[in-house]
């Protein structure tokens, strides 16, 4: 019977899954925006198609971005998967690999 629960998860994990992402893409672009003013003091961070910025700020502002999101995203997605684990028993993935 554990088997069966195991494999249901997966899939009943799909919409907790979702809120997750959309919440961590949230937290991640609040904090992307505080990151970039305490370290350029702008309100804006650079886009690949500002005309008058360059090369440099531009991949910086992107690493910056993608760090913080990549970071957020396992927090969040961390958190979720052992809440699930401590209120089912059942780690929400059904190999032990994950997402990627």
């Amino acid at each position: 019977m554990a088997k069966n629960k195991k494999k249901k998860l997966p899939l009943a994990y799909k919409p907790v899954g979702f809120v997750l992402g959309w919440a961590s893409g949230s937290l991640a672009g609040l904090a992307f925006r505080k990151t970039w003013k305490a370290l350029r003091h702008e309100d804006d961070a650079p886009d690949a198609l500002d005309r008058d910025r360059g090369w440099g700020e531009i991949l910086i502002a992107a690493a910056v971005q993608g760090a913080i999101f990549a970071v957020v995203r396992s927090a969040v997605d961390r958190t979720g998967a052992k809440a699930i684990e401590r209120s089912t028993g059942v780690w929400p993935t059904s190999d032990s690999g994950g997402r990627d």
